[in-house]
Formats: structure tokens, C-alpha cells, sequence
């Protein structure tokens, strides 16, 4: 039972980063923050119920989340069209 203590921990956590304002923050900066949230939570639940290391494998997700976070991000603003510039 003192895995499953751990995990509700980190989840309630996470969450409670989750409630966090980001207002002050770019669109880059919010998606590798939810990211980073997203696979702290993938990390934590995946190492509970494999009995790994479960701080390493919160470290990981979140790692994981915040690079796939910047990655989806650069991906947007590649297939958006830029707003500055002329039209002819």
C-alpha cells in the first residue's frame, strides 16, 4: 500500500501544478508545461504499476512531457501560417 501512497501523492501534486496560472506565459512555455504534467503522471502511474523506481520514472515522463511539449509546439508553428508580413 505505501506504493500506492506515493503515486496518490504525485498525482495530487501534479494536479495541483496543473491548477496553476500560466497567463504569464507564451504559448512554448504552456505546452512544455503541460507536458511536463502530462508525463510526470504517465511516469509515476507506469513505474506503480511496474514496481520500478517511481521518483525516477516521474523524473522521466516529466522529462519526456516537456521535450514532447516544445516538440509540438515547433510542429504548430511550422504548418501555421505567419501572421507579420505583406500581402501582394
Amino acid at each position: 500500500m505505501k506504493i500506492y501512497t506515493y503515486a496518490r501523492t504525485a498525482v495530487i501534486a501534479v494536479g495541483l501544478l496543473g491548477l496553476a496560472s500560466c497567463s504569464g506565459m507564451n504559448d512554448t512555455q504552456q505546452r512544455m508545461v503541460s507536458g511536463g504534467a502530462t508525463g510526470a503522471v504517465v511516469g509515476t502511474v507506469g513505474t506503480v504499476l511496474t514496481g520500478g523506481c517511481i521518483p525516477c520514472g516521474t523524473a522521466i515522463g516529466g522529462a519526456v512531457g516537456v521535450a514532447g511539449g516544445y516538440i509540438v509546439d515547433q510542429m504548430d508553428k511550422q504548418t501555421k501560417p505567419s501572421s507579420g508580413g505583406t500581402n501582394p
